[in-house]
């Protein structure tokens, strides 16, 4: 009995190890893919030289009293918006999208699509500069998380499922932008 025992437990231990090893490989070859097309991207557009935004550093209750509720859900505690229910989800005015926190150019509307998901998506950002992207593993999945280059406001997240020329799919909460109209010329 002890013996059918300790052999249980080491085929369970050598199962948890197997799914750790299958999700560290999962996690490396996301962060290699996000790199490539990264670099791919920068490679292939012809991008002015931009520099870094200024870095913006608020309390969570200066960020609370600047936002509203909604807002501060989103861009600060990380939530998600409902799908379909985004202010920005079917919207198609021209001009830019920006951070709702600090103001920071994110998305420009010629890169805005309709992929059916819910959420505004854009397959490039203005500047690889002003958004950044990192592994999330919550809710027991692996994504790419995007945040604001300039005041780290979670605003969505990347998929590689994108139109061209991109192939990429930045999946962003309305709640994290505002936007501003492009002036007649």
């Amino acid at each position: 009995m002890v013996n059918r025992l300790m052999k249980t437990c080491s085929l369970f231990i050598l199962f948890l190890f197997s799914i750790i090893l299958i999700v560290c490989n999962k996690v490396k070859t996301i962060e290699k893919q996000t790199v490539m097309t990264t670099e791919s991207n920068s490679a292939n557009f012809d991008q002015k030289e931009e520099r870094m935004p200024e870095k913006i550093i608020k309390s969570d209750e200066e960020w609370q009293r600047l936002l509203t509720p909604e807002q501060y859900k989103i861009a600060r505690k990380k939530g998600t918006e409902a799908p379909f229910t985004g202010k920005y989800n079917k919207f198609k005015e021209i001009g830019l999208f920006q951070c709702v926190c600090c103001g920071n150019e994110l998305f420009r509307s010629e890169s805005k699509f309709d992929s059916g998901t819910g959420w505004p998506s854009f397959w490039e950002p203005i500047s690889e500069q002003n958004v950044k992207s990192s592994i999330d593993a919550s809710y027991g999945m692996i994504r790419t998380e995007v945040t604001c280059g300039r005041c780290d406001a979670h605003l969505g997240h990347v998929f590689h499922d994108g139109p061209p020329p991109t192939g990429l799919r930045y999946c962003i909460n309305s709640g994290a932008l505002t936007f501003v109209k492009r002036k007649d010329e």
